[in-house]
């Protein structure tokens, strides 16, 4: 294999999405601190994305321009030191991933083997020199098909997020993609309790669609790259609700990453590694259950000391252990590691 000049090792990263979360925080963050290693990191995604479009009658020609997409960039990274795929190509199936040069990474942050009975996941697993993965559960799942298996948590940029003081009116907020609405709709009984409670108080929302809450006195800010450091700083307290299933066990907790990054306190369903954050650090509060939900909202905005003090230990804990300049050295190694 060739390095590039200098002797520095190229990465070809197949990535989902020019606006894929995983691909901007996974990978094409760390472009930088891993050139500051000797790393050179060359990104690869497809213009349609690798996620099928809603309606069926489309994904066959989408199908067919995904692949025709990578077809060329495959043949562009054939002389890289190292692949990393982010995931499989196409989502949730088996395609082009063997034609990739060796040594491969692979990238997972979630719980992808729940797809099509996990057809993509053990092959990816089969063909992939060093699987990165997410979290404790998801590296428990691989390590049955791949013993390389190293754990690397979504890491947040801390210089991009600025700690305000508190907003004088009370602001319940949530960031996030609208398949992961469904979970903020789920608490709205216990939302709008904050809201009677608080009569000021609202419920902010950035994501690329607007939430349907009902009466709700919901912000709405239109989700992208750039509103999200404001957006985090204008919040008294994130929340990040799921439910317990497997799907969840696999996510990554990057909204509560995303809070703490910006000195919020956070209240979060204790589901996979949303309850490893709680118990790092007096960060938040855990809620299951909507009175649980009711109360701890009451809770954090009727104290804004308390609400700050955890803040101010959240971003303690992201900068220590979260932050991409905490996690790119070791991103570093594992990639010369596998080379």
């Amino acid at each position: 294999m060739t390095r590039a000049a200098g002797g520095r090792l190229r990465v070809a990263a197949f990535t989902a999405g020019e606006n894929v979360g995983s691909a901007r925080f996974r990978v094409r963050q760390y472009a930088a601190p891993l050139a500051a290693c000797g790393i050179a990191l060359d990104e690869y995604w497809p213009r349609l994305t690798a996620y099928p479009p809603r309606r069926r009658w489309l994904r066959p020609a989408w199908l067919a321009g995904s692949l025709a997409e990578r077809l060329p960039q495959l043949l562009r990274a054939r002389d890289a030191d190292v692949t990393l795929l982010q995931r499989e190509l196409v989502s949730t199936l088996p395609t082009l991933e063997g034609w990739t040069a060796r040594p491969r990474v692979v990238d997972v942050d979630d719980a992808i083997h729940l797809h099509r009975g996990g057809l993509a996941a053990r092959r990816l697993a089969r063909i992939a020199d060093l699987v990165i993965v997410g979290n404790d559960w998801l590296a428990e799942v691989w390590r049955s098909w791949n013993t390389a298996v190293e754990v690397l948590p979504t890491a947040v940029d801390t210089e991009r997020y600025r700690v305000d003081p508190l907003p004088e009116r009370p602001v319940i907020g949530w960031i996030g993609t609208s398949g992961n609405l469904p979970y903020l709709a789920a608490i709205a009984p216990a939302l709008a309790e904050a809201c009677r409670r608080f009569p000021d108080a609202v419920v902010a929302v950035c994501c690329d669609r607007p939430p349907e809450l009902g009466r709700l006195p919901v912000r709405y800010v239109p989700w992208s790259a750039a509103v999200e450091a404001d957006f985090l700083a204008s919040l008294t307290v994130g929340v990040m609700p799921l439910v317990d299933g497997p799907w969840e066990r696999g996510k990554c907790a990057f909204k509560m990453l995303q809070y703490m990054a910006a000195g919020r306190a956070c209240v979060a369903s204790p589901v996979g590694m949303n309850t490893a954050l709680l118990h790092e650090a007096e960060i938040g509060l855990a809620a299951s259950g909507l009175d649980a939900w009711r109360e701890a909202l009451a809770s954090l905005l009727a104290d804004r000391d308390a609400a700050a003090r955890m803040g101010a230990a959240g971003r303690a804990l992201a900068e220590a252990r979260y932050s991409l300049a905490a996690l790119a050295p070791r991103l570093a190694e594992l990639l010369h590691r596998v080379a």
